[in-house]
């Protein structure tokens, strides 16, 4: 298949490589990704902007009978020239890969700071508006905290509020462990998450789900499962990590009540951070902070808070995005009422902690 003028589509380790070389290439981005969200009747296109280390990965799927693809680019695209003469080639790549497609719209949520960086004074979201970009409902986290992991390890544990400091050192005296742990510990993980997700309020996907992520990512080094375990070897909390390059990013995690009684979250999400800069790793993505919790949580861990420009659709098709949104409306609607869920409370995973788009 040849797409976006000439261009062929990267085959996946050309193209993991391009993301993984960019300093805002994502996870989702990733190779790995397409194939756990295959499952799902998810397929995937990869489109290079000419003359560029730039390009796209962008995932589609036809909901039910409807003749249109929701095209959705998770944390995409990845761009070396975020400039409007950059942002201006790559919609032009889009638009070409994608025709033939089917798709109705073109969804992107980018890792570009609102009002900083390449977006100052807003020069990004311009730059896409000009481009035939509009403003869409986020899929992803609208805000995050990111850990510079390139300081010294004394500087990371300064950097936590002093409260959190004696909440690790007592999870520490209280004879709290953290381990690397495999697959074969997913059911406990699973268990956490879950008790997790019925306390806190949002969906979850079935076990197989995050089975699938690791086979993704685990065997080329790109995934950790961690647990804080009680004195007695009793899994408390549970961390699963994803790895693009050097960047690293927590999408899972969840505590029981024993561990939030001992505070073992507290040292399992340090010693995630610590040992995550010990394997070379230069920042730490905390992925969220939709709750107020879990952001009160997360801040005192120290790092920048991060405002993202949020999502941008780009119209192929006007009567097909229109369609589309009826149909994801209504069925939103039914997924909650199925889940028992009322008002903006509850909320889903990808919600809550936001995964590419699964729930989409």
């Amino acid at each position: 298949m040849t797409l976006a003028a000439g261009l062929p589509e990267p085959d996946p380790s050309a193209w993991d490589a391009l993301v993984e070389a960019n300093p805002r290439g994502s996870y989702l981005q990733l190779s790995g990704w397409a194939r756990v969200k295959a499952v799902n009747g998810w397929s995937a296109r990869r489109v290079l902007v000419p003359g560029e280390d730039s390009g796209v990965q962008v995932l589609l799927r036809r909901p039910g009978p409807l003749p249109w693809a929701f095209g959705y680019a998770p944390r995409g695209p990845v761009l070396t020239d975020w400039g409007a003469g950059g942002i201006r080639a790559f919609t032009a790549a889009a638009r070409a890969g994608l025709a033939g497609s089917r798709a109705s719209h073109l969804r992107i949520d980018p890792e570009i700071e609102r009002g900083a960086g390449p977006d100052l004074d807003g020069a990004v979201t311009s730059a896409l508006r000009a481009a035939g970009w509009r403003e869409a409902p986020p899929i992803q986290p609208l805000s995050t905290r990111v850990i510079d992991l390139t300081a010294d390890e004394p500087a990371l544990w300064g950097d936590l509020r002093k409260k959190w400091r004696q909440y690790v050192n007592k999870a520490r005296s209280g004879g709290i462990r953290v381990v690397d742990a495999g697959p074969e510990r997913f059911d406990e993980f699973y268990a956490i998450y879950r008790e997790t997700a019925d306390r806190a309020g949002f969906l979850i996907r079935a076990l197989s789900a995050y089975r699938d992520v690791w086979d993704a990512y685990g065997p080329a080094g790109r995934a950790r499962l961690l647990f804080a375990e009680l004195p007695d070897g009793t899994p408390a909390a549970t961390l699963f990590l994803v790895r693009s390059g050097t960047r690293v990013v927590e999408p899972y995690g969840g505590m029981t009540a024993a561990g939030a009684d001992s505070r073992a979250n507290y040292l399992l999400k340090w010693e995630a951070i610590r040992s995550s800069r010990e394997a070379g790793a230069t920042s730490y993505d905390l992925w969220g902070l939709a709750h107020p919790g879990i952001a009160h949580f997360k801040t005192g861990f120290g790092g920048r808070e991060v405002r993202y420009i949020g999502a941008w659709d780009l119209v192929l098709s006007r009567l097909g995005r229109a369609t589309y949104g009826t149909a994801v409306r209504a069925r939103v609607r039914v997924e909650r009422a199925r889940h028992g869920l009322r008002g903006a409370g509850g909320q889903s995973a990808a919600g809550y902690e936001g995964d590419g788009g699964g729930d989409t």
